[in-house]
């Protein structure tokens, strides 16, 4: 059995829960999954059992619960340093946990005009209030590759150079950008948005999204 388990919403609508999911499959951190469908008469008292906060993600490690998705994300940082979850360069690492914080307590516009759907594409809905936001995310997207990951030891195609938590948090906005868009990006954030679009795990999530909006009834974030 393992040692971990998330508390994870729909994976269709639940853009807080695909952040350290990723993560885990990325680094090839073994975990049990545990869903919990949002908006049904059940839903707050399951996710009781397990969170705090009464909200997903959380995550479970024997007796203790972490149940906010940066903070998860700091956990298994921690816990897994081997996975190098942030940048090893200490710039880089201040610059990516910089941008981390900022998708965790901003770009509310975003987040509220656009909420995760992640199984529809091509809706070209572009209401007013997003070009700040969209304009934010497309400069912090394209400076990290200039900056930090075409210059990284290797030269790998995510923002720091490896796979990191900045990653997974602006993992949601890559599906936002595809379900609402097309988001014209500048050509360094085009190309990071399209790799990973592409990753196996991003493609697993949504297989998973595709299921829920088949066979489940909609809900919301």
């Amino acid at each position: 059995m393992d040692r971990l388990t998330l508390i994870i919403g729909d994976k269709n609508l639940s853009s807080w829960s695909l952040r350290p999911w990723l993560a885990m499959k990325q680094a090839a951190i073994s975990f049990t999954e545990r869903k919990i469908f949002l908006d049904r008469p059940e839903t707050k008292a399951e996710i009781a059992g397990y969170s705090p906060s009464g909200r997903v993600p959380c995550l479970i490690d024997g007796d203790l619960a972490i149940w906010d998705s940066l903070s998860i994300l700091e956990y298994l940082a921690d816990q897994f340093p081997g996975k190098h979850l942030w940048p090893a360069d200490a710039q880089a690492r201040a610059i990516a946990r910089s941008v981390a914080a900022e998708m965790h307590s901003g770009f509310a516009d975003l987040r509220n005009l656009w909420p995760m759907n992640f199984a529809r594409e091509g809706m070209r809905h572009r209401p007013v209030g997003l070009d700040r936001d969209i304009g934010r995310i497309s400069e912090i997207w394209e400076t990290a590759r200039r900056d930090y990951g075409e210059t990284a030891k290797g030269g790998g195609p995510f923002l720091f150079g490896d796979f990191s938590i900045a990653d997974a948090m602006y993992a949601p906005v890559v599906s936002r950008f595809a379900t609402y868009g097309p988001v014209k990006l500048p050509p360094r954030a085009a190309q990071w948005c399209d790799m990973l679009r592409a990753l196996p795990a991003m493609r697993e999530w949504g297989a998973g999204a595709k299921e829920e909006t088949e066979t489940s009834p909609a809900g919301s974030d």
